[in-house]
């Protein structure tokens, strides 16, 4: 396991998985059927050049890509592990602008999360990211959306052919040839006075709302 850890984060076989996996990821684009539902919900924030954070699933991040229509990036909070590193260049081909938040000594700080809200830039972020547990809404994407008052937009996504990694977030992988089907959720907004003894029902919410984009999307992509 050490000696594949190394082979992997090695710079330049790191960089061929990087080309490997735009080239397959653009193959999926090409062969497949992609339909957005519900997108009048960031439309209207898009409009009118507000921010929003996007709240998706860690295990859904190959596809994600392909529900932004508009002219800014989404800026994608991102680790300084190898798997973030890696993840970060693969990205960047696809018009996702990674934020690393910490690096390998944990060191966290969110201060460019905020400055890139403040200056109407879009944030998407997996609750779940960047190591587990799996499908939980942790306290740190409420505090976000209450201190810089912008709403949370949940995205569910599935694709009629695709098969999951043994990872810890079950990362999903859609085939070549698929029907992909992403569903926006309304957005969530979080009261300025929130206490910090309410923050779990927005937990649970922001959690349900994403599983249910999900399974919409899995129904209309069979």
């Amino acid at each position: 396991m050490k000696i594949r850890k190394k082979i992997i984060k090695n710079f330049f076989i790191q960089n061929i998985l990087v080309l490997l996996a735009i080239l397959y990821i653009q193959f999926v684009k090409f062969t497949s059927k992609i339909r957005i539902e519900n997108n009048n919900y960031p439309n209207k924030y898009w409009k009118d050049e507000k921010p929003f954070i996007l709240a998706f699933w860690h295990s859904q991040l190959m596809m994600v890509s392909f529900s932004w229509s508009y002219k800014k990036k989404i800026n994608i909070l991102a680790s300084g592990h190898s798997d973030g590193r890696f993840g970060a260049k693969v990205g960047n081909f696809f018009k996702l602008n990674n934020i690393q938040t910490s690096n390998k000594n944990k060191n966290l700080s969110l201060r460019p999360v905020f400055q890139l809200l403040k200056s109407r830039q879009y944030i998407g972020i997996t609750p779940d990211g960047p190591r587990g547990p799996k499908e939980k809404v942790p306290e740190g994407i409420i505090k976000i959306a209450k201190s810089s008052n912008v709403p949370i937009i949940p995205l569910g996504y599935w694709s009629s052919r695709n098969f999951t990694l043994r990872s810890w977030d079950s990362f999903l992988i859609t085939l070549p040839f698929s029907k992909c089907n992403f569903v926006w959720g309304e957005a969530i907004k979080i009261p300025k006075n929130l206490k910090d003894n309410e923050i779990i029902d927005f937990q649970k919410i922001i959690k349900n709302k994403i599983n249910e984009c999900i399974e919409k999307a899995k129904k209309n992509s069979q």
